[in-house]
């Protein structure tokens, strides 16, 4: 078997590991509003060295930084709500914080599909 065929293989391994680590984002996103990501994150920080060189690194990072972000964002708005400045604006953000996430990890998702590295 060839370097390149190797190569090739791993890669795509990496990618279905990708896309598995994608779906499960979504799903602890979606059935614990983020709380369960913390689990996933956690893989996506073991994984992303084996992926250095390649599309898939940027995937893991994506991933990452929009776990970060989204914990900035939460937890302004719940500093918000909790001080009462400004309740309707916390769920406000609270809202776009969501939708947003919802947004990364379904453009990550089909770009992986679509062999495209992410804008990291």
């Amino acid at each position: 078997m060839s370097q390149e065929l190797v190569y090739e293989r791993g890669v795509e391994d990496a990618k279905q590991f990708a896309r598995i680590l994608y779906i499960a984002h979504a799903a602890t996103f979606f059935f614990s509003l983020g709380l369960l990501n913390v689990i996933v994150l956690i893989v996506n920080y073991i994984r992303r060295p084996e992926t250095a060189g390649t599309m898939v690194y940027s995937h893991h990072t994506w991933m990452i930084r929009s776990f970060w972000w989204y914990v900035v964002w939460m937890i302004a708005a719940g500093f918000l709500f909790i001080t009462l400045i400004g309740i309707p604006l916390a769920w406000v953000i609270w809202v776009g914080a969501w939708l947003w996430m919802a947004y990364r990890i379904i453009r990550g998702f089909l770009d992986l599909n679509n062999n495209r590295a992410m804008p990291v």
